[in-house]
């Protein structure tokens, strides 16, 4: 990707999602993580590969399709649809959960892909500083085939769901929302079977011995926050970023 290519993509992205810009919100209490939520009981799911054979111009190809099965609460659903209810109510007239969605999933390619390629300084119009900073620590430490595993094509993007919505005013009264959206995707790095962490790392095979391809069902959640006080730019930034067992 031309620096230049890439950083018109970060500022179409920033226009998608309203132009996330510098972090202007004071450290925020963490908050539970995802995985957490899935031992609770308010979020699993559980995948199927299937495979079709088809043809094409080189002879017989394989198509991959894969099925994701979510099995969430009642409380969590309600939960989350009060929330953004609040939103439309009290904040953004216009906020649409599809809308947002589908921008976040863009805003995670682009960003997983930059970080993957170690071009943290075209990240400043859509993560914040806070963020930024910890993430060159990281990612000069990781060894190459876990920093290509942060990669995300878009159209390898397999889930996206939230995992948290929360409203909530600092000690100055302003006014924030958060959303952490959680993606499952497939990556094809050169990852073992065990990562750190003795943590399984799925593997789905397409194809027979003589043309098989090997990939990774891999999962990251990343936080969007805007801050919705009168007079405020309507900014969403990114002010977390997980890849579990790749990038802690």
């Amino acid at each position: 990707m031309a620096l230049r290519a890439a950083t018109g993509r970060c500022r179409w992205l920033a226009r998608a999602l309203a132009a996330p810009g510098p972090a202007r919100v004071p450290p925020m209490p963490p908050l539970s993580p995802p995985a957490a939520a899935a031992a609770s009981g308010l979020l699993r799911a559980r995948a199927r590969f299937a495979s079709t054979a088809g043809q094409g111009p080189e002879g017989e190809r394989l198509q991959r399709r894969v099925v994701v099965v979510r099995i969430t609460s009642p409380f969590a659903w309600l939960r989350t649809r009060f929330y953004y209810l609040l939103i439309r109510l009290y904040f953004d007239q216009e906020f649409s959960i599809e809308e947002f969605t589908r921008g976040a999933k863009q805003a995670f390619s682009v960003v997983s892909k930059l970080l993957s390629q170690r071009k943290l300084e075209l990240l400043d119009e859509l993560v914040s500083a806070e963020v930024l900073q910890v993430l060159k620590e990281k990612i000069s430490l990781l060894p190459d085939s876990h920093r290509d595993a942060l990669a995300a094509d878009i159209d390898s993007i397999m889930y996206t769901t939230e995992g948290d919505v929360r409203i909530y005013y600092d000690d100055d009264g302003r006014k924030f929302v958060s959303i952490l959206m959680c993606f499952w995707y497939l990556n094809g790095a050169n990852l073992p079977d065990k990562v750190p962490g003795e943590t399984k790392v799925f593997q789905i095979v397409f194809g027979d011995e003589s043309s098989k391809e090997k990939k990774h069902l891999l999962t990251a959640n990343y936080e969007f926050q805007r801050e919705f006080t009168e007079g405020a730019k309507p900014d969403w930034t990114i002010t977390r970023i997980e890849h579990p067992r790749l990038l802690e």
